[in-house]
């Protein structure tokens, strides 16, 4: 059976999970002696895969206790009565083979908010309650519930005497990830070229689940490998390799990134042209407090909170925030405004904490919003139809006074329209440093241009100085849009001049000219006139 020794990277949880349930089971006359009640109840709650059940099924078999595990779902049944008979029959069984430990897995399907349920459900929330209420204060029966949506509970059953203990199962960190690992490897004939230290700085937003999938699939590759090889390897002599895991690494996918998608840009601020002193402002801003922690807190140095890019539309605000993230090598959570507002009650507010709850979890990342004006308008502008309003800017509010307390969380947002943006938003702790991302002037187009013509065949009469002078009032998005109409009007002369799948075979003659370029200028107009 599972035991302690096959958990990593939870040891202060564990702590506290052994201290509300095992000791109760092992030991109820300590709680006899101190005259108080032991828990009744342990709600772990966390991302899937982060070693929820698997905390329970340990400290069952720690303290052989009968381990009775249900499936939330598998108590739905569409029957009157079933369901509630089916849960009297669990605490039944458990009262029998005590001391006991009932385990309802995914416990927000049967007991969500009696507001948002249906008849069945509200009966079966009612039935649980009564039977938790029901259980002997010895303590020899402990129920654990699992969820990865703790706020969708009914709060009835969040109550003393009920599920009085909640413990947060997160995503684990370097520390963690590395304990993780070690479990999944230590039966692994792992070759010297491993290093455990870097698998873990590189597996940002990785759960357990994902790590112990990247050992397994590291493993597999290493077995294909030899087979594929046919080098004659005999079994003891094979090896999982560095490379074995660099591949495994491409094919395993972190459970921290899919919802609200966390991504790792690769392109760095050499994608954007211009726009120096930008630059180094995020630089100080976002990468140095990610970098040099240390240099920062001999400083009694506290890092801004959040940055605010503000400026003309196309003018990179979005390219930056990528970049920046791809210097500093974190994780990047990129939302637009628009899409966490949503015309239920409640719905938007949910998916602002939602969506820090990602970025907490896909630690060290930086966390975007795009087109903040959207989410968070200036309340006292809204007139009566600021409800929806006045409350998502409250939860973004609380969000980002909790992040202030979170080091490896960078908040970054966009706007067009800053002087639209509530100004508690904008106060020291939150938003407080403006960044400004100005339109191109000739130089800055200059660089631009030079990002988007790295790799295109130009003609080499092609003065790109005096391109740059005939592009007034053209942000990055629209330099960018000239040279792309530009190649496209060099692979259409080539298209024309032969037919069909033949002009393949004449790529080699494609030349982006002067005259491609002014084409381009005149079909394609500056956003800043």
């Amino acid at each position: 059976g599972v035991t302690y020794e096959d958990i990593g990277g939870l040891d202060d949880e564990l702590e506290l999970v052994r201290e509300m349930i095992e000791l109760p089971l092992s030991e109820p006359e300590v709680f006899a002696h101190l005259g108080i009640e032991p828990p009744k109840g342990v709600l772990l709650h966390g991302p899937p895969g982060t070693g929820k059940t698997l905390i329970a099924k340990a400290v069952a078999n720690e303290v052989d206790a009968t381990f009775i595990t249900i499936s939330g779902p598998e108590v739905l049944s569409k029957y009157k009565g079933e369901s509630e008979e089916k849960l009297r029959e669990v605490f039944k069984e458990a009262r029998e083979r005590s001391p006991s430990i009932i385990f309802f897995d995914e416990i927000d399907s049967i007991a969500a908010k009696r507001d948002d349920g249906g008849d069945v459900e509200n009966r079966i929330v009612g039935q649980l309650l009564s039977l938790m209420d029901g259980l002997d204060a010895r303590g020899d029966v402990v129920v654990i519930g699992a969820t990865n949506r703790v706020d969708s509970l009914d709060p009835a059953l969040r109550r003393g005497g009920r599920f009085d203990r909640e413990i947060e199962i997160g995503v684990p960190n370097i520390a963690g990830r590395h304990e993780i690992l070690d479990v999944h490897t230590r039966q692994m004939p792992l070759a010297d070229d491993v290093d455990i230290d870097r698998l873990a700085s590189r597996t940002h937003g990785f759960v357990g689940a994902d790590l112990e999938s990247l050992a397994k699939e590291a493993a597999m590759t290493a077995l294909r490998r030899s087979r594929r090889t046919g080098d004659g390897v005999s079994v003891s002599e094979m090896t999982v390799t560095r490379g074995d895991f660099e591949a495994a690494m491409a094919s395993v996918e972190p459970s921290a990134m899919r919802e609200y998608v966390a991504e790792q840009p690769t392109k760095g601020f050499e994608a954007v042209g211009g726009l120096d002193d930008v630059k180094r402002t995020l630089e100080r801003a976002v990468t140095w407090p990610l970098t040099y922690a240390p240099l920062f807190e001999a400083a009694a140095t506290d890092p801004p909170t959040g940055l605010l890019l503000y400026g003309p539309p196309g003018t990179g605000k979005t390219l930056l925030a990528r970049a920046i993230a791809a210097e500093s090598e974190v994780n990047f959570i990129h939302v637009a405004g628009p899409e966490l507002l949503d015309r239920y009650v409640g719905e938007s507010e949910k998916s602002v904490r939602e969506v820090f709850d990602r970025a907490r979890q896909a630690a060290p990342s930086i966390l975007f919003f795009d087109e903040i004006d959207a989410l968070a308008t200036n309340r006292d502008s809204m007139g009566s139809d600021s409800g929806v309003t006045e409350r998502v800017v409250s939860q973004l509010l609380t969000e980002m006074d909790n992040a202030a307390d979170n080091p490896n969380l960078v908040v970054l947002a966009a706007t067009n329209r800053r002087d639209a943006l509530d100004p508690a938003l904008l106060r020291p702790g939150r938003l407080e440093t403006h960044v400004e991302v100005p339109a191109p002037d000739i130089e800055a187009r200059r660089a631009i241009l030079d990002v988007h013509v790295r790799d295109k065949p130009l003609d080499s009469d092609i003065d790109l100085n005096d391109v740059a002078a005939h592009m007034d009032g053209y942000t990055g998005a629209d330099v960018a849009a000239v040279c792309r109409e530009a190649a496209l009007r060099a692979i259409q002369d080539v298209a024309d001049a032969y037919e069909g799948p033949a002009a393949n075979d004449h790529a080699d003659e494609i030349l982006i000219t002067r005259e491609h370029f002014d084409a381009a200028l005149a079909s394609v107009s500056p956003t800043l006139s």
